[in-house]
């Protein structure tokens, strides 16, 4: 595939997500997925596209929102994309009861892409802010 297909199968990964479709990761993602940074929430372990799919169905319920594309650079099999994430903590996630909270996070994601697939990922995820946000952890100004 050429850069411009791989990058565009990550916005259309990212369209089908914030759609609800999960079903469309059958045709995007390989059955033997591996993600190098799962999500930091217990019970999410089951490995490949089938865990990618429990982990997306998890937050499509608990924090419905959306993922803006900031940037995208591609090379090689590689695609890197900025992400600005948006949502609100409507449903219970794993330990955390649901706040009604608007919720927003950064992140930076390594998707490496054959055969018209998605095969692996690394993330940089902004996590601790997330963490706050959900109230599993003071804001910064509690903390002193």
């Amino acid at each position: 595939m050429s850069l411009d297909a791989n990058k565009a199968l990550i916005r259309r990964f990212y369209r089908e997500i914030d759609a609800g479709n999960l079903d469309a990761l059958d045709e995007l993602v390989d059955e033997n997925y591996l993600d190098h940074s799962p999500p930091p929430f217990p019970g999410l372990g089951a490995p490949g596209r089938a865990g990618l799919k429990q982990a997306f169905a998890l937050f499509w319920e608990a924090t419905p929102g959306r993922h803006a594309i900031e940037d995208q650079i591609a090379e090689g099999d590689k695609v890197v994309t900025r992400l600005h994430c948006t949502g609100t903590h409507s449903g219970d996630l794993p330990g955390i009861p649901a706040t009604g909270h608007a919720l927003e996070m950064t992140a930076t994601v390594v998707h490496r892409i054959a055969d018209g697939r998605i095969v692996e990922k690394w993330s940089d995820k902004d996590v601790l802010s997330l963490l706050q946000q959900l109230g599993v952890l003071p804001p910064p100004a509690e903390r002193a």
